[in-house]
């Protein structure tokens, strides 16, 4: 669930205060905002005139926003119209990069764009692309086999009843195509008599806007790029909203901040240097103040590291989530 959404309909930036204290000691150079949204994050750090922005979306509808902060703050902001995968594509000349920041939540704009169809309030052609994708969520549903359909909801969605709904997908599809309301309905058919807080699709929905937006090699692949962008000593940070998310940023601190096969037999010039210094373990959460303000702001955690080292190995980064990618290449 997004967490910029209060009853108010009022954009949010999670987790700001707490951010802005872990960066601002940086502060007199250029910082990256992975996912711009609504500029929440972007606003406040360029309020110090010290400060510039370069801005990733891949969302275009965030153009509105990107050309006002162009106008207002000028030279000091440039945005790009790319995933954070693709961090590697921009231009840093002249640029001295302090901080890189996710925000890896879904803006209000976002949630309440009925053609983007990320709400299970919608109604209409399944979609779930935030931009610069390959295939829609009409797509997944309509021609992925059951078992794969299945293995997405249980992985993704960590969705108990996976096989049932998989099945019913699947039976309904021969007579038309599914629609928003028509997956909603299949799936409160199959949970109704199931007593739980969140509602009932919220795990199928979630499992399929991972899948469409390939949220996990995404993510992946922009902190890999994002720590051969930044020098030793700039800080990236990362609010992340569900399990998945929170697992993928907290091995990629955590492992590569720890001594690692620090035999006393090995050469010293074989034993894997730290990458990470971590001044919190533990992830940071909303205060009650903020829940109170905004309810969707509970899921968030924010984890970061500082830059100790220029040369860093990833492979046991992507090892370890093999299995997630390649169900993320399921078609």
């Amino acid at each position: 669930m997004n967490a910029t959404i209060n009853l108010e309909n009022k954009h949010f930036p999670v987790l700001l205060k707490e951010l802005i204290s872990i960066i601002s000691p940086l502060y007199g150079g250029t910082f990256i905002d992975c996912t711009f949204g609504q500029g929440g994050y972007s606003e406040k750090i360029l309020e110090n005139k010290q400060n510039n922005i370069i801005a990733l979306d891949r969302d275009k509808d965030v153009l509105s926003s990107t050309s006002k902060f162009q106008k207002k703050y000028d030279k000091r902001f440039k945005f790009y119209n790319l995933k954070f995968s693709q961090l590697d594509q921009i231009k840093l000349k002249n640029h001295k990069i302090k901080g890189i920041i996710f925000d890896l939540g879904y803006s209000f704009n976002q949630i309440k764009n009925s053609q983007k169809g990320l709400s299970f309030s919608d109604k209409g052609k399944l979609n779930m692309r935030m931009g610069i994708n390959d295939f829609s969520a009409n797509e997944i549903i309509s021609n992925m086999d059951e078992n794969n359909l299945a293995k997405v909801f249980k992985v993704f969605g960590d969705e108990k009843y996976s096989k049932k709904i998989a099945k019913k997908i699947v039976e309904k599809r021969k007579d038309k195509n599914i629609k928003t309301e028509d997956l909603v309905q299949i799936i409160d058919n199959v949970k109704k008599y199931q007593k739980t807080k969140i509602h009932n699709s919220t795990k199928v929905f979630q499992a399929l806007r991972i899948l469409v937006n390939k949220e996990i090699s995404e993510l992946i692949n922009g902190l890999i790029n994002s720590f051969n962008l930044i020098p030793t000593g700039g800080i990236i940070a990362v609010v992340s909203f569900h399990s998945i998310e929170d697992r993928i940023v907290k091995f990629f601190f955590k492992h590569y901040s720890e001594e690692r096969n620090s035999s006393r037999y090995l050469p010293e010039t074989e034993i894997p240097k730290k990458c990470f210094k971590l001044i919190n373990k533990k992830p940071i959460l909303p205060s009650s103040s903020e829940i109170k303000k905004n309810p969707p702001s509970r899921s968030a955690k924010l984890r970061y590291g500082i830059k100790t080292n220029d040369k860093c190995d990833f492979s046991e980064f992507r090892e370890k989530f093999k299995n997630l990618i390649n169900i993320e290449d399921l078609r």
